[in-house]
């Protein structure tokens, strides 16, 4: 019976890696590649066309390898991302990146749940796309989702915000930079890159179309707001845990108040410390970068795949409405921050 049942979640798992093959091949065709669509963001879109066509036929013996990609891997794929990063990264940007960043994320994310209150939007999904929006889009979504456990449509909702806001901006920044419309010179523009796009893919495709000095400060500002992932996920399980308390009204229970520790963050950390050695050759660390991509696409797709137009349409517009109000405070919030307050630590 057990040995069904592995053999029933391994089906769910091989189905799932079979969509992540087919979302990095069609991830390599050059329109792809020229708007920075990663496989991950392909991945969520083939999962999505496979709930709304053929989900309804899958076995219910493979959903558990299904959940199984969109939760356990999903969780390994956060602590290998640190391999990107290092705490070399930190330094070389200086107090200006950091202090920006830091503000960028906080108000980010408290404005976004601020406003999803006001929109009287359901808090999850204000939630997720807060983070997404404040630090490093699907996979600060992911992080969040995995530490909520919330529904998978709410996740993909959020994702979904994510990916069309920074695509706007992935072009829009270049154009508004050669026309000089924002009056920034280039340590202040891979600042403002970096401190305000969504995805890592995002400011990589925006900061090579400006040139390499912006490049490479805006990847290192950007990965410096990955690294805040560690501190919103610690903070965002403790608030979890107060507030199922609160909604217990007193009640005893074991699960009620009880703080969920999103071990993979102190994983992700300390990923991020063992690299920061350089013990591993760049080979090896590209290899585990690639391995790390797809185990990530696989989770996307696993949320996808619960992912029915239905569950869209029971969001409604409002997290738009509010992923469109916290695009306007990175645009207008970020390039202030880069012109007037970044300069006060340089």
């Amino acid at each position: 019976m057990l040995t069904e049942k592995r053999s029933s979640m391994l089906h769910g798992v091989l189905l799932i890696g079979l969509f992540s093959c087919a979302a990095f091949y069609i991830g390599e065709a050059q329109i792809f590649k020229q708007i920075s669509f990663s496989p991950m963001i392909i991945g969520i879109i083939l999962g999505m066309l496979y709930a709304n066509s053929l989900r309804n036929h899958l076995p219910e013996t493979w959903v558990p390898g299904i959940q199984f990609c969109s939760k356990k891997l999903l969780r390994l794929g956060i602590i290998l991302y640190g391999f990107r990063l290092t705490f070399q990264d930190i330094l070389s940007v200086g107090t200006a990146a950091i202090m920006v960043d830091i503000i960028i994320v906080v108000v980010t994310i408290l404005g976004g749940v601020w406003l999803g209150k006001l929109l009287k939007m359901d808090r999850d999904i204000a939630l997720l796309t807060s983070i997404g929006s404040g630090i490093c889009g699907a996979a600060a979504v992911l992080g969040a989702e995995s530490t909520i456990r919330t529904k998978p449509y709410k996740t993909a909702v959020a994702v979904a915000t994510v990916v069309i806001f920074g695509t706007i901006s992935m072009f829009l920044y270049p154009i508004a930079y050669r026309a000089g419309w924002l009056g920034l010179d280039p340590g202040q523009m891979g600042i403002y890159t970096g401190a305000t796009l969504h995805e890592v893919a995002h400011t990589v495709g925006a900061g090579n179309a400006m040139g390499e000095t912006i490049s490479n400060t805006a990847i290192i500002v950007k990965m410096i707001r990955v690294m805040l992932l560690v501190p919103v996920l610690l903070s965002l399980g403790y608030w979890v845990a107060m507030k199922s308390r609160s909604d217990s009204n007193g009640t005893s229970s074991s699960e009620k108040g009880k703080v969920a520790v999103p071990w993979f963050a102190f994983g992700f950390l300390g990923v991020i410390f063992f690299n920061s050695f350089n013990l591993l050759p760049a080979a090896a660390v590209d290899i585990i970068n690639y391995v790390d991509t797809f185990l990530l696409t696989m989770a996307m797709v696993a949320l996808g795949a619960e992912t029915s137009i239905d569950k869209f349409k029971k969001a409604g517009a409002k997290p738009f409405v509010l992923a469109a109000l916290l695009y306007v405070w990175l645009v207008a919030g970020g390039w202030a921050l880069a012109k007037y307050f970044a300069p006060m630590f340089l």
